[in-house]
């Protein structure tokens, strides 16, 4: 039977090709049983091609069509990280299979986290939308706002400020933009004083202190050269009016009768806080000398703050202690139910996420009026019987 020489040399590729090959994969099994290890499955550039393949998934490559588990994990709103490879994968090929009911325990067990943290998104999500709606609310409130007080306020601020829309629109707050000149129409200038005036009372004030700090140095070089009759002479001089012996004390007692009218409105707008803070002898000093000196500039956040100062230039001090009323009523069932140490660590550091609204509806809840008298009849009568306790006490006698 004879050949073909093109068959002959057709066999003769093959076979050649077929030892080859053979002898490389007996090299390869020789050289990993060495080591005692079965030689791995095929080539050396798969590994490559699962790493260009797993960085193209995890950078969201357009060039490879998604695969199922992918399209399903891109459905969820929301998933949890580690949980997906850890959970819901199967184990990897060189490690035992799961038994099918622990596989079925974890796999509800992931669900679970995955709805749980499904929750949590959507809870924030609704917050943060709730957010988003209340700005651009107060946005929008705020720009109409600017318009009607630069449009229609302002223009005509003699005959509206007064006006029942405008100490509305003052109530909500004035806008930034336009708060600088409210502010300085609402305290006004009756005793006209401009800044050549001001700097030149501030200089005098200045030569006077000066002049003051100069005499009391002299004095007190002098003083160790006074005779006896000098020191029993000096002695006269605590007689002289307590307001120059003791300047702070007059602006204390001033303070005391301002306490004593806030205490009439406590009791007359929150009766059952005001017994408990008697109780527990937490008078107002402990806690409105910080908010009233600072005009709640320490005590409140700043917007809110501004609001308050909006209001206080409209309607003076009397604004500050319903501002102070307000607070107490908004905490009213917290403070009832604390101590004496409690409540005025609690007063002296307000929350620092004080909400506006919320602020400002308890101080519109609360009456400045009692007895038919309100706070500026009240403060004056208990300052009048506070100069005549003065006049009849001999220790402040002449």
């Amino acid at each position: 039977m004879a050949v073909s020489p093109a068959l002959l040399l057709f066999m003769d590729r093959n076979l050649l090709a077929r030892k080859h090959n053979a002898r490389f994969d007996r090299q390869r099994d020789l050289g990993w049983k060495l080591f005692g290890k079965v030689p791995l499955r095929e080539n050396a550039q798969k590994d490559s091609k699962r790493i260009q393949k797993e960085h193209e998934d995890k950078a969201g490559s357009p060039s490879r069509p998604p695969s199922p588990k992918q399209n399903v994990r891109k459905n969820l709103d929301f998933e949890p990280l580690s949980t997906t490879a850890l959970i819901l994968e199967d184990r990897p090929a060189n490690l035992p299979a799961k038994p099918a009911e622990e596989a079925q325990k974890h796999r509800q067990q992931y669900e679970e986290m995955v709805v749980q943290a499904k929750k949590r998104e959507l809870k924030e999500a609704q917050r943060r939308k709730k957010q988003l709606e209340e700005r651009c609310r107060v946005e929008e409130s705020i720009g109409n706002a600017v318009l009607t007080w630069n449009n229609e306020i302002l223009p005509n601020w003699d005959t509206m400020w007064c006006s029942r829309k405008v100490r509305d629109l003052w109530w909500q707050g004035i806008p930034p933009s336009v708060r600088g000149k409210v502010w300085s129409l609402a305290i006004g200038n009756e005793l006209n004083i401009t800044h050549e005036l001001f700097d030149i009372c501030l200089a005098r004030a200045k030569e006077r202190w000066r002049s003051l700090s100069t005499g009391g140095s002299e004095v007190e070089s002098e003083d160790a050269g006074f005779s006896a009759a000098d020191r029993e002479a000096s002695l006269e001089l605590i007689k002289l009016d307590i307001s120059r012996t003791f300047p702070n004390l007059c602006i204390f007692q001033q303070m005391l009768t301002y306490f004593a009218a806030f205490e009439v409105f406590f009791e007359e707008n929150l009766p059952k806080l005001f017994a408990h803070f008697k109780k527990n002898n937490l008078t107002p000093d402990i806690y409105l000398i910080d908010w009233i000196f600072t005009l709640y500039s320490r005590s409140l956040p700043l917007d809110l703050a501004c609001r308050v100062w909006d209001v206080f230039c409209r309607d003076g001090e009397e604004f500050l202690f319903r501002t102070a009323l307000g607070i107490l009523k908004l905490f009213e069932d917290i403070l009832a139910r604390m101590d004496f140490i409690h409540s005025a660590q609690f007063l002296t550091r307000l929350p620092e996420d004080l909400p506006a609204e919320e602020v400002f509806a308890a101080i519109a809840a609360i009456q400045m009026q009692s007895r038919n008298k309100k706070w500026a009849q009240v403060l004056a009568a208990l300052q009048k019987d506070s100069r005549e306790m003065e006049k009849g006490s001999p220790s402040l006698r002449h």
